[in-house]
Parts: C-alpha cells; structure tokens; sequence
C-alpha cells in the first residue's frame, strides 16, 4: 500500500516537472509566451487563391469609346459597330466576341460603347454592362480624355484613377465574378506619325478631331513638338493607371501595353481620318485581344 501511494506520488512529481518544462520551452521560443511566428501567427488567415481564370468566358459586354464603336471604319464620320474588334459581326475582322463564342455571339455579347467616352462615362456604361452579369467585360477607354481641345483640357491622372476605380467596383457590386479585359490606350503620338501623311486624313482632322494632338498637323516648331511630347506623357500615365488599378482587381487583366505598342500601318488606318482603326485595324485589335484572354497566365 505505501509502495503505491509512493509510486502515485513519484509519477505525480514527474507529470509536474514535464509540463513545467513544456511552459519553460514554449516561453524560450517567444519572451511573451507565444511562438515565434509571434502572438498572432495561428489567427492570421491564410490569403484567398486568385480565381482562375476562365479563358473560355461564355458571353462579352464591351464598354468604351468610337474605336469600340467602329467609327470611321465602314462611312466618314460614323459608327460602324459591326466591325468592332469586341462584339462585332463581320467575318472580316472576327471580333473577339466570335473567336470566343462562335454561333452564340450575336446572343451573347453586347457593346456598351459610346464615339466621344471619356473615362467619366465608364462607371454608366459598367452598370449596363454588369446588369447582364457577362463571363468578360471588355475595356477601351482614355484617348478622349487626352483628344482635347486643348492640353490644359486633358483628364487629370488622379481623375482618371478614380472614375477606372468606380467602374470596377459597381462591377464588382452587381457581377463580382465578371472577368475583365483591359486594353492600353493607343499611342496618339504615333497615330499622329503615321496619318500626317494623308492629305485628306488632315483636312479630316481640321474638323476637331483630337485638336491635343493633331492640331497644326506639319507644325514641328518647339511649341508644337512639347503639346504631342505633352499628350504622349499623358497617355502612358493613363496606361500606368490602368495597369496599376486593373493588377488589384483578381479578375482583370491589362493587355501588358500591347494596344499601346502596336504600330498601325496605313491599311489600318480608316481611310477617311487616318486616325480611327480601319477594319483591318480592328482585326490586329480582335487578335490582340484574343490572345491575351485566352493566354495561360
């Protein structure tokens, strides 16, 4: 009987002993008493996986400006929206709504575009958009917020950061898994280059079309130069901005700059303003879309 009350006593002692080292060593690891991942390291919730994104998306609503919209692609002057690189029909540019979904894309896709959209539109033309709850949103905005008429005139960068913003979190609130495509704002400077070679596509121009820019078309005299180099630092921070802003959102992807980059020749330009994408244009426009959708990333 002794023997056992000892050996109850002996084990006692010893269960004491090792959870007063356990506490000893868990106290050595952190001063405080916790791990050394720190207090609050097993609460920290672990970060929610980016969805995947769905190259495949089953129907496309397009919102933005006239190169959305066609303009001057098929008449002078006028929207052409058949031959719009995002929802259009003619099987001469095959659109991206047609490389993506074939026989349904008349059903399937809708453009919300509007000639003359400044970025201040975007949030309305968005709460069209989402309202159709669409597998991918297209956007094309920004070159009428720097085609002004004059510099001054241009959208300032913290304005446009803020009405891009806006637009996607009214997405957000009525379609949250909406995809969204944005494309670059093309290179105005270089449009300038190519069309001031057109007779025609300036006297075009001598009717308002981005006076920021294109105004005094052969005029290369320092103050002229320092408008476009103006225009052009705008646009790339335009870019910056949707890049930046489109990198937050977990189902956006910006075109990497590849609108901005790409270098359109004559042929696609339209053939009345040398400016707008011609419909040859629109179609490098469809691919480039195309390919950066369906990319693997």
């Amino acid at each position: 009987m002794q023997h056992s009350h000892r050996s109850r006593r002996v084990r006692t002692a010893a269960a004491v002993l090792a959870a007063a080292a356990l506490a000893l060593t868990a106290g050595c690891e952190s001063g405080d008493g916790h791990s050394a991942a720190g207090p609050s390291a097993s609460k920290k919730p672990s970060p929610s996986p980016s969805p995947a994104w769905n190259r495949s998306p089953k129907s496309v609503a397009a919102i933005g400006d006239s190169i959305t919209r066609g303009f001057d692609a098929c008449t002078v002057l006028a929207d052409c929206p058949e031959v719009s690189w995002a929802t259009g029909s003619d099987p001469r540019v095959d659109s991206l709504a047609v490389r993506l979904l074939g026989a349904a894309a008349p059903a399937s896709s809708w453009n919300y575009a509007k000639t003359g959209a400044r970025m201040a539109d975007l949030p309305a033309q968005m709460d069209l958009a989402a309202a159709q709850h669409p597998g991918l949103v297209t956007v094309m905005a920004g070159a009428n917020d720097a085609c002004r008429d004059d510099v001054a005139a241009m959208t300032p960068v913290a304005s446009f950061r803020t009405e891009f913003q806006t637009a996607l979190r009214r997405l957000r609130a009525v379609s949250p898994k909406s995809q969204v495509y944005v494309s670059s704002v093309p290179d105005l400077k270089r449009l300038w280059s190519t069309g001031r070679g057109s007779p025609l596509g300036k006297q075009i121009w001598k009717l308002g079309i981005c006076q920021s820019m294109l105004a005094d078309a052969d005029d290369l005299g320092a103050a002229a130069t320092a408008r476009r180099g103006a225009v052009y630092a705008r646009v790339v921070a335009y870019n910056g901005v949707l890049r930046d802003v489109c990198a937050k959102d977990r189902a956006c992807r910006y075109d990497g700059g590849a609108v901005f980059d790409y270098a359109f020749d004559g042929t696609q330009l339209s053939p009345w303003d040398w400016f707008h994408p011609s419909k040859d244009g629109q179609t490098h426009l469809a691919e480039i879309a195309y390919r950066k959708v369906t990319a693997a990333r």
